[in-house]
């Protein structure tokens, strides 16, 4: 599943909020080495039920606006599926 991210980093909490087409995500990690992405996929995973290595950041690494793949682990684990 892709989803579109807006993230807003040092922020107070983190907290994840819909909108009309994608989530924002406020995040108290700063956006310094990496460390926004590894607290949105951290934070992502959590939220989703899924493990972390099942979501990547496909396009916006350097940007607050982000698209992230979330894989499903029931269909990746699926029998018969090559890994």
């Amino acid at each position: 599943m892709k989803i579109t991210v807006r993230v807003v980093p040092n922020a107070r909490r983190n907290l994840i909020r819909q909108e009309a087409d994608r989530l924002k995500v406020y995040l108290t990690a700063p956006a310094v080495d990496g460390k926004a992405n590894k607290a949105l996929t951290d934070l992502l995973a959590d939220h989703y039920g899924v493990r972390k290595g099942r979501i990547q950041i496909v396009c916006g690494h350097q940007s607050r606006q982000k698209i992230v793949m979330i894989e499903n682990e029931r269909a990746a684990d699926a029998p018969g599926k090559n890994k």
